[in-house]
């Protein structure tokens, strides 16, 4: 059986804590910020865990052997 491949993508903007969890940068911090409110904004600074859902995607068939 060959080995699985990690996709490029996942490796860059994805990460495991130790117990498993999935880490992300959080979005909308792109562009249009003037029409963003200052509370959205300062939530969306930094990272967050992902959901358990997606994650799940994420570990299973993007970060194989993460």
């Amino acid at each position: 059986m060959p080995k699985l491949k990690s996709k490029s993508g996942a490796k860059k903007r994805f990460r495991l804590t130790g117990t498993g969890k999935v880490v992300m940068n959080q979005a909308g911090m792109r562009h249009m910020l003037r029409r963003r409110s200052k509370s959205m904004k300062r939530k969306a600074r930094g990272t967050t865990i992902m959901g358990a859902a997606d994650s799940r995607i994420i570990k299973r068939n993007f970060l194989p052997y993460a």
